[in-house]
């Protein structure tokens, strides 16, 4: 069966341009023109991903972003015009999974979405995200190491999982704080580089030496998948 995505983008030329290529691609395409329809779309079938412009009428992207990710888990990618960190930084807390800043190719849109599907592998069902021998299965809230599983606390399941959805990005502690403890939060930083340190030891097989979740000095961490 085909992978289906929902195209939500107000430009009708560049939203026909986009839905014909991936469609080419071989992908199931739902068009949706603006973020009420966008909603109403996803609720109505939910996709395996979607591809989400910000600037939209009635409901901007951003807000379509929050409300679905609060619904689930499907992965979005946000099509944007502005390209400072700011508007990067908000777009991953709305939710998003990835973003491609305008004017952009299509087969840099095509690259993104096919790392994003790799990431998060839908079967029969289950919403899983895989790295090599790393498998986390996001509806039962399992971690399997190769053959054996993971004993993680929630926060810990949380973390990682946060950190595998945006593999190759690097999320700064602050960023990461607020999606996995919320924004209420009470403690400092300190938490999450503590909470590293526990999946490490866990995920790594020379902790000191990580492989998988690397430290950006400064700055936060980033999963390499």
């Amino acid at each position: 069966m085909s992978q289906s995505i929902l195209l939500v983008e107000d430009d009708d030329i560049l939203r026909d341009a986009l839905a014909y290529r991936l469609q080419e691609e071989g992908y199931e395409v739902r068009e949706a023109r603006d973020g009420d329809a966008a909603l109403s779309e996803a609720r109505r079938l939910p996709p395996d991903l979607v591809v989400l412009d910000v600037m939209l009428p009635r409901l901007d992207g951003l807000s379509v972003c929050r409300i679905l990710r609060a619904e689930s888990e499907t992965p979005i990618i946000l099509l944007t015009a502005r390209a400072g960190e700011v508007d990067k930084i908000i777009g991953l807390e709305s939710g998003a999974d990835d973003y491609v800043t305008k004017p952009f190719s299509t087969g840099e849109l095509l690259a993104r979405i096919r790392a994003v599907m790799r990431r998060t592998v839908s079967t029969q069902g289950t919403l899983q995200l895989e790295h090599d021998d790393l498998r986390l299965n996001i509806e039962r809230r399992r971690a399997y190491l190769g053959e054996k599983e993971l004993v993680l606390s929630p926060k810990e399941f949380d973390l990682l999982a946060e950190l595998m959805r945006h593999s190759g990005m690097t999320l700064s502690r602050d960023l990461l704080l607020d999606r996995v403890w919320g924004y209420d939060f009470s403690g400092d930083t300190r938490t999450v580089d503590v909470h590293i340190h526990w999946l490490r030891d866990k995920i790594e097989v020379h902790p000191s030496r990580p492989k998988r979740i690397h430290t950006v000095r400064g700055v936060g961490y980033r999963f390499e998948g």
